[in-house]
């Protein structure tokens, strides 16, 4: 798994949402969509839960690419 910042976050990579406080569990999805302009992307997120949101990227976020491809 790659790390990779959101500007160049795409369709298939995978979110984690960390929990705010102690015990809170993180949130996982799979971006759907990147929406809005380049500079301040947001995305369309299916969660594990099957939940479709749109998320807006911030300090509590890590977004994978599932395999070594650029």
């Amino acid at each position: 798994m790659t790390l990779v910042t959101t500007t160049a976050a795409r369709v298939g990579d995978l979110v984690e949402v960390v929990g705010h406080r102690v015990g809170d569990s993180p949130r996982n999805g799979e971006i759907l969509e990147v929406l809005g302009e380049p500079t301040h992307p947001h995305f369309n997120v299916r969660w594990e839960d099957g939940h479709v949101s749109v998320l807006f990227a911030g300090s509590d976020i890590v977004i994978s690419r599932p395999n070594a491809e650029t």
